[in-house]
């Protein structure tokens, strides 16, 4: 028997019919079983609007969404279905990927997954990315060199088969939350942010309350970019210092993405913040951080010691 797995793009009525019967299938049977504590989201899922939003994805000239199988022996064997983004430094998000249940072990998933990163490399595919939610995908996934990259900007894990090779970085400004290329990339490093510090994610109100303070420049966010990828983040958020008799800032919110640290997305980050508050002729810039973190931002420009920082927690 030929144990060679080639990859199908599945066009035909038939074939994307068949396509979705097995991606509801895998939805009520690996993803939201009976028993899953997320059961009561396969209403979405297998209803018309999730399935609308995938046709329209799929209908787009560009950074195109397809539906694949994998093939072993004439058979279909699993099905993928990744979405492809040249303009985004050439990332590939995977949004889906399964076999079918009499298919399943012996290498069958490693071997269709090393096939999809090879036919997705083909077609330009710098790097990956995907949602890992259980520890079974977490450890499928690292096996084959993904490794966890914070949250996205819906709260759900996600990791990351970093690229190869370097793009030069840059910093840019946050024009606002409503930005269509960066706003969306903002919200998912506040996630991974709030995740590595083991705070809460940002609920739908948090962000509303979150997108409000920056309309309104009572913070103000710096995204480091890799091309058009933002990996990188720090916010200020400007107020009065009665020392100076005059504007200051608070700086917060700095998190690089795991895979692109130690490539100078820090200095830059810290560099731009600085230069914003000179530029408004701010007084200072003073952040709050562990003794661990100190010499990190020492080397940074944050050299004045002001004792110990201390807060009253007011909330509930």
């Amino acid at each position: 028997m030929n144990d060679q797995i080639i990859i199908k793009e599945l066009t035909t009525a038939e074939e994307t019919a068949r396509f979705w019967d097995r991606l509801y299938a895998y939805f009520q049977r690996d993803l939201f079983p009976e028993d899953s504590p997320e059961r009561e989201e396969l209403d979405y899922f297998l209803g018309a609007e999730y399935r609308a939003a995938i046709e329209k994805l799929r209908a787009r000239h560009s950074d195109p969404l397809y539906y694949l199988a994998f093939v072993r022996g004439g058979e279909e064997v699993g099905y993928a279905m990744p979405a492809l983004y040249p303009g985004e430094d050439g990332k590939c998000f995977i949004m889906e990927f399964w076999l079918l249940p009499e298919f399943r072990g012996g290498g069958a998933g490693h071997a269709c997954a090393r096939t999809l990163l090879a036919w997705a490399r083909k077609r330009g595919t710098a790097y990956f990315e995907l949602n890992a939610e259980g520890e079974r995908q977490r450890r499928f996934w690292g096996s084959l060199g993904f490794v966890p990259n914070g949250a996205d900007e819906w709260g759900k894990p996600c990791m990351l088969l970093p690229p190869e090779g370097e793009l030069p970085l840059a910093v840019e400004r946050l024009g606002g939350p409503d930005d269509p290329r960066l706003g969306w990339q903002w919200l998912k490093l506040e996630n991974s942010f709030l995740a590595e510090i083991g705070e809460e994610l940002l609920t739908e109100e948090k962000k509303e309350r979150l997108s409000a303070a920056v309309r309104e420049g009572k913070i103000v966010f710096f995204l480091a970019l890799r091309g058009t990828r933002a990996v990188g983040m720090c916010s200020v958020s400007p107020c009065f210092s009665t020392f100076a008799c005059g504007e200051a800032g608070v700086f917060d919110d700095f998190y690089v993405e795991p895979p692109f640290r130690r490539r100078g997305a820090a200095r830059l980050l810290a560099g731009a913040a600085q230069d914003w508050c000179r530029g408004r002729g701010m007084a200072s810039l003073t952040v709050g951080c562990s003794a661990g973190d100190a010499g990190m931002y020492r080397a940074l420009g944050f050299q004045l010691e002001l004792g110990t920082m201390l807060a009253c927690p007011l909330a509930d």
